[in-house]
């Protein structure tokens, strides 16, 4: 976790909500079914002027000396977020907000791949805590890449019984600490606050799962796949 997700508001919308400007200059919209190394909005705060802005998410530290051909920093630790070299930097002076309708989840061991929504019990889009990084590649040192990281924490409340990990979740009382590039040491912020945990778990489409699938329907409630026989038993025991 968290390796999928969905932003079902423009960055306009998205603007008015996290009481932010829209700097994404049209490139960037809705998307129901976000996967690892898209353009994605985060909102991300220098001085007075708190915006929303367009990054990739999976992040690339400023020392790479490209970027890997493994698989994209798309999560980081919220136990380890300060101490790994991949990520201290920017926690200490990248901290963003990556909006989210809610997340996509999976059992581990559940053989139907069913997907779940892990959505707000208000309606309003999720805050979850992230990171950022600005990367020049060598050729043109002139155009960085912005990329970024979600922080995730222990699973909590009803998301725990789909996975053990989930995003870390930050209620609006704690964006500024968050967003504010002059506090180095996150600190207290990396434990979750009960307040940002009030979820709704929903199975949803097993469209999820095919990354060529991204519309509005992906969202609603559907009934769970049905359990190989061998199987029910088990999850049943």
């Amino acid at each position: 976790m968290c390796g999928r997700y969905a932003v079902s508001l423009d960055p306009a919308a998205l603007a008015g909500e996290f009481d932010a400007v829209d700097r994404t200059a049209g490139s960037i919209g809705p998307d129901f079914n976000v996967t690892p190394t898209r353009t994605v909005p985060i909102v991300v705060q220098r001085g007075a002027d708190r915006s929303v802005r367009p990054v990739r998410w999976g992040l690339v530290p400023t020392w790479a000396a490209e970027i890997g051909n493994g698989p994209p920093l798309i999560n980081a630790r919220a136990e380890t977020l300060t101490g790994k070299p991949s990520f201290a930097d920017a926690a200490a002076r990248r901290r963003c907000l990556m909006p989210a309708t809610g997340w996509f989840e999976w059992r581990p061991d559940d053989p139907r791949r069913q997907p779940y929504l892990c959505s707000g019990g208000d309606g309003a889009s999720l805050a979850m805590a992230a990171v950022f990084s600005a990367w020049w590649p060598p050729e043109s040192p002139d155009r960085p890449l912005v990329s970024c990281a979600v922080v995730t924490a222990a699973a909590r409340g009803p998301a725990a019984e789909i996975h053990h990990r989930m995003p870390l979740l930050l209620p609006a009382q704690r964006w500024d600490e968050w967003l504010d590039p002059e506090r180095t040491q996150p600190g207290d912020l990396l434990e979750p606050d009960p307040e940002a945990y009030r979820l709704r778990i929903s199975p949803v489409s097993a469209e999820v799962n095919s990354m060529r699938h991204n519309r509005p329907d992906l969202l609603e409630p559907t009934e769970e796949l049905p359990m190989p026989a061998e199987q029910a038993a088990l999850f049943e025991s």
